[in-house]
């Protein structure tokens, strides 16, 4: 699509929508032209509060759709609304920008991907974390072989997730946050998908997935702040279990083992190991055949995804990505139908708590 800049609506004023805002405001080829939310003074909340003057402001999805000039609809929702969102977006002929997860069961997915195929608009799912500064650093090294040939890759999401978080509300009942994977563990799938693919811009495929859930805190109201390393005695209780680990194996052979865990007494922490036939890595430390004589592994001074504040992600470079997609009228390596492997590994995790047996790939 060449056109020199893009009309942007901003559908959801919580969080994370100041940093699509930002983002957006950094690109000189995107205008933010509108904003809604589910009530019009939280539109014109975060309008005034981002710096933005004469944007239109809606409480309806389907009047800012109509707004003159929108081209990119960035869903920026509680997850259970993601679906309804990107069905009235794509249908309207915009290009989205979907933040995860895009949606809360299978049947909500496969209803996206057949509406987003027939409408041929152009998508990017928010597992931000492959624009990170140190996944992008390993990610080049294992094209170039500096691993060998990947066998197995491990990531995990370490959050003791609560009301601390402004999305807890929404997230913590098992109807609208369905799972802890769900909810944010999903970026360790990811991150394992990320890592398993060969190329520099690929996420193998998913084919096998066997899971168990457990922890402590399901159903109880005392949680703990990581923030301010404080108790919370009552608090929205989480509806399903905090801890749930899975093994899954890739079409390319690869196997790789992932977690989450919300019940976790500890600040904020995604390690990250990938293990080659010629080489290995220890979340930003490396040890690789490339390196003759290595004694010591060699520490990469990266930024590491070492927080859950928002304003540490680089949405910056994701947002910058989709634009120039769309300039060049290709396809991200994120888009809906590539992240939906993704999430069609919670699904799965969850279906083998039912069933005790490992689950094949049926998305």
């Amino acid at each position: 699509m060449k056109k020199k800049t893009f009309g942007v609506l901003i559908h959801g004023a919580g969080w994370v929508s100041t940093q699509h805002i930002a983002a957006f405001l950094n690109n000189p080829a995107t205008q933010i032209v509108a904003i809604s939310s589910r009530s019009l003074a939280g539109a014109r909340r975060r309008a005034q509060e981002s710096g933005l003057r004469g944007v239109a402001v809606y409480d309806d999805l389907e009047k800012a759709l109509r707004h003159k000039g929108v081209d990119i609809v960035s869903i920026c929702t509680p997850q259970h609304l993601h679906c309804q969102n990107v069905l009235a977006a794509a249908r309207a002929g915009k290009h989205l920008i979907i933040e995860k997860p895009v949606g809360i069961s299978l049947a909500e997915l496969q209803r996206m991907r057949h509406t987003v195929r027939r409408a041929g608009v152009k998508t990017v799912v928010s597992f931000v974390l492959r624009w990170n500064p140190l996944f992008r650093t390993l990610k080049a090294m294992i094209a170039e072989g500096a691993l060998g040939k990947v066998y197995c890759v491990e990531a995990d999401y370490l959050s003791h997730n609560g009301s601390w978080w402004s999305g807890w509300g929404d997230t913590c009942t098992a109807k609208h946050g369905v799972s802890s994977m769900l909810v944010a563990g999903c970026h360790a799938i990811d991150a394992m998908r990320w890592f398993a693919g060969a190329g520099e811009f690929a996420a193998a495929n998913p084919v096998e997935v066997f899971a168990m859930a457990g922890g402590y805190r399901k159903g109880r109201p005392d949680q703990y702040n990581p923030l301010t390393n404080t108790w919370i005695a009552e608090a929205p209780p989480m509806e399903y279990d905090g801890l749930e680990m899975a093994l899954v194996k890739f079409d390319n052979g690869v196997v790789g083992k992932v977690s989450v865990n919300f019940d976790c007494v500890m600040p904020y922490r995604f390690p990250i190991r990938i293990f080659g036939e010629r080489g290995a890595v220890l979340d930003n430390r490396v040890w690789s055949h490339k390196f003759p004589g290595q004694k010591n592994w060699i520490e990469l001074p990266a930024i590491l995804p070492d927080s859950s504040d928002v304003s540490h992600h680089p949405f910056q470079a994701e947002i910058d990505h989709f634009v120039e997609c769309l300039r060049e009228g290709v396809e991200s390596h994120c888009n809906l139908e590539d992240a939906l492997k993704t999430h069609e590994v919670v699904f799965a995790a969850l279906q083998c708590y039912k069933t005790q047996r490992p689950v094949k790939m049926s998305l």
